[in-house]
């Protein structure tokens, strides 16, 4: 028996640790995940203004920005009883999308490529066959496909090889593992620059109906975009705000440039790069039960795409999940670094959740943890006392379940040309295949919304801000007084469900909870002692080299995991510890 630590986890957001138990074949047979940085956000929202939460919750991560900022602003509203416009929703409904597409872009070939695509390999390539492949996966792009558009490209990874110092682009090239032909390795690397350009060109969608990117403004009771009208209602080409006429033009663009990126690159790549890799679908598992809160309101209720929890691998039946119930969603802190009043092994519902750091672990640096104890900063939820895995491939299946033509229709034939069962959906491929489906599905409704949004515009409907209960004053009664009230706010971000839990005494916050997707995917052992997705995922693993665990990275990146929850390192006074100028 041998224990192997990766820490950290690179190519992630935030700070993960797994240490790996092999037996004498080198075969994973337990593993543990150790997030091992604390957030505390939870504790610096208390006896604030909710309506000025989401800003502070938006910094919970500096990738997962505007998803922390929706549900909190969802979260007060729910609390508050406060409708927001249809225009409003719309609105928010292509924030969500266009944050959520780009993230799963840049996971894609800044994340995860780097464990499938061997950049030395693409030094062999022939550029015309490399040319000749994006035409045989992608006969519909016309941009960046000739011999010497890819000669180019290598010429840039020569440099970066040739000078022995790859900087990011490191890693274990020599292992058995990577399976791609020279030719496929170098379009992966031209799609991994062209990525970065097109993100940060199609990140403009945010600044303009959220002001800026990163950390793009929410507002409680709508968005903090007016829509621009002169004396006739029915032209918006009047002055100069963020939603003009020049302003939902770009978007208009912003959404072509999204879906053609999707269509023409990110999908056949991924299904392309899918084909050389067969055998990871049928690793990775893990638990077999999938969590989805939903997204994507409709106007006049309901949403897109549907909440609910399948066990068992289940797909015959979807069961309901609501946040609120506190007979459905618990967490636990037996093997987290924090206490809770009523004792480590009572599980709490987030309303009367509880965030009492308690480092117990040892003092850095350490070769191991003790996972027999308090191992982790990521407490342990549990839906009807059952670890779930939250993220793409969690939502594609309920959305599949459910019925959803759609996304059923995509699926089934991403399969079939793979020729895959439906079963290779619950793996390591399966979770990278269902980022690519869902941004497929979601970039295409993009234009839906849209399209709804210049029609209430043309029809004279400008309002994207419910401004009765803007003022306190016109707050339920009992969030004015020390009875409190109790609100939820869910959405699917970029890595999975994703809920806040906010009551409201006196005014102002009294209590706040946050559960993320990788606090779910990330969480340790619990009082029953139930693994969290990851650690659940990575048993059975076998390992050619357990000096290069590249077996373990593939299923551990295929999760996306975010454990960045924390911008600010806090003294026990609360006060800033460092600060660090840049120029």
């Amino acid at each position: 028996m041998a224990t192997i630590v990766i820490d950290p986890v690179t190519r992630i957001e935030g700070h993960l640790r797994i240490e790996a138990v092999l037996n004498a074949s080198n075969k994973v047979t337990k593993a543990s995940s150790s997030g091992t940085m604390m957030r505390g956000i939870e504790i610096i929202v208390r006896n604030r203004d909710p309506r000025d939460v989401w800003a502070y919750t938006q910094r919970n991560c500096g990738v997962c920005t505007w998803v922390h900022a929706i549900a909190s602003t969802r979260a007060v509203e729910d609390a508050l009883d406060i409708t927001i416009p249809p225009n409003a929703q719309l609105i928010r409904n292509l924030m969500s999308a266009a944050w959520m597409i780009p993230d799963h872009v840049m996971h894609f070939y800044h994340l995860q490529a780097l464990d499938l695509v061997n950049l030395p390999n693409a030094l062999n390539a022939n550029p015309a066959a490399t040319a000749a492949l994006q035409m045989q996966i992608s006969p519909t792009r016309t941009t960046n496909n000739t011999a010497a558009y890819f000669s180019e490209v290598q010429a840039k990874l020569a440099a970066f090889v040739t000078s022995g110092q790859l900087g990011i682009y490191n890693g274990w090239w020599s292992h058995p593992g990577y399976k791609l032909p020279p030719e496929a390795d170098l379009l992966a690397f031209a799609h991994y620059l062209e990525a970065l350009a097109w993100q940060r060109e199609v990140v403009r969608l945010h600044a303009i109906l959220g002001g800026k990117n990163p950390h793009p403004m929410a507002l409680v009771g709508g968005v903090p975009c007016a829509i621009s009208v002169d004396a006739n209602l029915n032209d918006y080409a009047g002055g100069r705000t963020a939603l003009d006429k020049a302003g939902l033009d770009l978007i208009q663009a912003k959404i072509t440039e999204i879906r053609d990126f999707v269509d023409q690159v990110y999908l056949p790549d991924t299904l392309a790069i899918a084909g050389f890799y067969k055998d990871l679908a049928t690793l990775g598992e893990g638990l077999g039960n999938f969590l989805s809160y939903g997204e994507f309101p409709k106007i006049g209720g309901g949403k897109l795409f549907p909440a609910g929890v399948i066990l068992n691998r289940n797909l015959a039946t979807v069961q309901s999940v609501n946040v609120k119930f506190q007979s459905q969603i618990q967490e636990y802190v037996s093997h987290s670094w924090y206490d809770y009043t009523a004792g480590k092994n009572t599980p709490l519902h987030p309303f009367v959740g509880e965030t009492n750091p308690n480092y117990t672990g040892p003092t850095p640096p350490y070769a191991h943890l003790d996972t027999n104890a308090s191992y982790s900063w990521v407490k342990s939820p549990r839906w009807k006392g059952k670890p779930m895995e939250a993220g793409p491939l969690s939502f594609m299946l309920v959305a599949y379940a459910s019925g959803n033509a759609a996304v059923k229709t995509l699926v089934d034939s991403s399969l079939a040309q793979l020729g895959l069962p439906q079963s290779a959906l619950f793996s390591t491929l399966g979770r990278t295949l269902a980022r690519t489906l869902m941004s497929k599905i979601v970039a295409d409704e993009m234009q839906s919304w849209y399209d709804q949004l210049i029609a209430r515009i043309q029809s004279g409907d400008f309002n994207t801000f419910n401004q009765n209960k803007s003022d306190p004053a016109n707050w339920p009664a009992n969030a004015k007084n020390n009875v409190g009230v109790s609100g939820a706010g869910t959405t699917e971000a970029p890595r999975g469900g994703l809920a806040h839990w906010v009551t409201i005494k006196n005014s102002v916050v009294d209590n706040y909870q946050v559960i993320a997707p990788t606090t779910w995917n990330g969480s340790p052992r619990d009082a029953l002692g139930q693994s969290g997705a990851f650690e659940a995922a990575l048993v059975g693993h076998q390992l050619f080299n357990p000096s290069q665990p590249l077996e373990i990275l593939r299923t551990i990146h295929s999760f996306d995991p975010c454990l960045a929850c924390a911008v600010h390192l806090l003294d026990p006074q609360g006060e800033e510890l460092v600060q660090v100028k840049v120029r």
